[in-house]
């Protein structure tokens, strides 16, 4: 018997319309569900570990293939229009990194809360946002998730707290949002991801030995891509052991490129969460194929060869192909038929996020409250003085 795809990955699917929905065909000699072996993840003071068999049904490994791709196609097109100038300012891109959104999001609900730094498309999307809302939010158009003024950095949706341009600062946030969820006891967690290069950050310590004292239900995640802007960890962090920098909190680093294993882990970490056993924290040893930024070539403290290397020897979504593939749970034309749909989609979305309109003028000041209130703040429409002064 098929087990139930996540509600999170559905719904990911689903929310995007005709255009992201597997085609369910019969094909007979399909394997339905396959057993795989994943590497076991290193553990700081925990009696147990994660499973090394987990299972996969064919229903899965399509909805996460297909979610992988767009990320990875949405990321190469945002580097294309950055490129073009039609993406202006800060822009960090998330390919090489999908297996750890797809992952996370896999094992959570929707009902659950996530917070991140500014490397967040990608979880943008896998928390409710479409490709045609992220796209437009980066050129800055009437019609992205934030109104055209958030940009690649700071974007929000339902249960879902940015995109956080201050290194560091977004996790403190996410203790007080896990608070919030013991408050209410309504038995949701916070999942809270900084990377390498916060990791060092004071406020992360604080945050730990807070969450700790109250038994929080929040997942920390460094997502451990191995550099914070130019500077490897080795040459950042005094240890590099980042999934026991919590002392008392207990650990897990996990292979990052395989979204089985993130799965595995992040399920493992959400049971100890929800069973008030408080804050647990996950290393996920992960790749960027970008630079830090698009103002980064990336290859001036990394050598083009150590990127060509992960690529083809650890890629995510070439390793959930490959899976796939060798188990006999999909055909090579049907993954192929998922790649056009998927190419399509984020054509139709770029074409959107070029033509609509920006923001008008008289907007930029405006949204300084959830519902909108109608509410006269002094100092905040710089737009009424020019008028008053003419």
């Amino acid at each position: 018997m098929l087990t139930n795809i996540s509600n999170v990955l559905r719904a990911c699917v689903q929310r995007n319309g005709a255009a992201a929905v597997i085609s369910v065909r019969s094909y007979a000699d399909f394997t339905t569900q396959a057993t795989f072996e994943i590497k076991k993840c290193d553990v700081h003071k925990l009696d147990e570990a994660p499973a090394t068999e987990v299972v996969m049904t064919r229903d899965e490994g399509l909805q996460y293939y297909r979610i992988m791709q767009t990320m990875r196609r949405m990321e190469l097109k945002a580097d294309q229009l950055y490129k073009q100038k039609i993406i202006r300012g800060f822009c960090h891109l998330y390919d090489g990194q999908e297996a750890c959104a797809v992952g996370i999001e896999a094992s959570i609900n929707l009902t659950d809360h996530l917070i991140t730094a500014y490397r967040a498309h990608g979880y943008t999307y896998t928390r409710g946002g479409t490709v045609k809302e992220i796209m437009a939010e980066l050129t800055g158009r009437r019609g992205g998730i934030a109104k055209g003024k958030g940009g690649s950095m700071h974007m929000y949706c339902k249960h879902f707290y940015g995109g956080n341009g201050i290194v560091g600062a977004q996790v403190p946030l996410g203790a007080g949002v896990a608070l919030a969820c013991k408050y209410h006891g309504k038995n949701e967690l916070c999942v809270c991801l900084y990377g390498d290069g916060a990791a060092n950050q004071g406020q992360i310590f604080e945050t730990y030995n807070m969450a700790a004292l109250w038994k929080l239900p929040v997942i920390f995640i460094c997502e451990n891509n191995r550099y914070g802007m130019g500077t490897s960890v080795e040459r950042a962090a005094a240890s590099t052991d980042y999934f026991k920098r919590g002392e008392f909190i207990p650990g897990l680093r996990v292979d990052g490129m395989d979204v089985l294993c993130v799965r595995e882990a992040t399920r493992f970490a959400a049971d100890h969460c929800r069973s008030g056993k408080g804050p647990i924290l996950m290393e996920l040893q992960t790749y960027r194929y970008h630079g830090h930024s698009m103002s980064d070539p990336g290859v001036s403290y990394r050598t083009r060869e150590e990127i060509q290397e992960v690529r083809s020897k650890s890629d995510p979504i070439s390793l959930l192909k490959d899976r796939l593939l060798s188990n006999n749970m999909a055909s090579v034309e049907e993954l192929k038929e998922i790649d056009v749909e998927v190419r399509k989609e984020i054509e139709d979305a770029a074409q959107f996020a070029t033509t609509d309109p920006e923001p008008p003028l008289e907007d930029l000041c405006n949204h300084l409250y959830h519902n909108d209130s109608p509410v006269e703040v002094r100092g905040t429409n710089p737009w009424a003085k020019l008028k008053s002064v003419s």
